[in-house]
């Protein structure tokens, strides 16, 4: 039986891509460095912010990579009032069903606290979501499953009865690494072959499909 849901939130709850790939351009266009297309920051997200820029910037310092991410939080606080994202199709009802049912849920995400919880409330799922851990408070960031392992300490369950679910690959890796059972979503930013690759125990194309998995091995 599943005993608890650890949820990814870009991608996965909060359908914030736009706000990240505009955001990314236009920090760097403001850096000089060459605009990466949707596509390519797609791909990254998920991942801890400066990781994304190495990938996007190959041979980029470690003191260029936190000034990129400094000027990032900058321009995305200046969007805000412009892009305001909303939770996915079906994303509260299901919350709501799996609230009603006893399970905990959890929010485990590479995007800092203070973005994170302002997301979680302004999109109405503050009531269904139990704990929110932010990467400014894991451990290690994914895909090392010390985040799914903090939720697990803090719920006081065990990896078997856990679920953790996500768009992205480094999501299903995270889960794995930690001993739970996966479910990937294909709505994000990850296709169903890369969550297919990454192990995913499950992979659902609608967020009513959700509660259908609890209690499945």
């Amino acid at each position: 039986m599943t005993r608890l849901i650890v949820f990814d939130f870009d991608g996965t709850l909060g359908d914030t891509k736009e706000n990240i790939v505009k955001t990314m351009q236009e920090t760097m266009r403001r850096k000089g460095y060459p605009v990466p297309d949707e596509a390519t920051i797609a791909s990254t997200i998920g991942l801890p912010l400066e990781d994304g820029f190495v990938i996007m910037n190959p041979g980029i310092t470690r003191q260029e990579c936190l000034d990129c991410a400094d000027l990032y939080r900058i321009v995305f606080d200046e969007y805000k009032a412009q892009l305001k994202p909303q939770a996915f199709p079906g994303v509260k009802e299901e919350l709501a069903q799996l609230k009603a049912a006893g399970i905990p849920m959890c929010v485990a995400s590479s995007r800092l606290s203070v973005s994170l919880n302002a997301f979680v409330r302004d999109m109405g799922l503050g009531d269904y979501i139990d704990y929110v851990l932010g990467v400014d408070f894991q451990r290690k960031p994914k895909p090392n499953p010390e985040p799914v392992l903090q939720c697990l300490e803090h719920f006081g369950i065990e990896a078997k009865d856990a679920l953790v679910v996500g768009d992205m690959y480094v999501d299903i890796e995270m889960g794995r690494n930690a001993g739970a059972r996966t479910c990937g979503v294909t709505w994000g930013n990850g296709t169903r072959e890369q969550l297919a690759a990454a192990g995913a125990d499950f992979i659902i194309d609608q967020m009513c499909e959700l509660s259908g998995l609890v209690g499945r091995s």
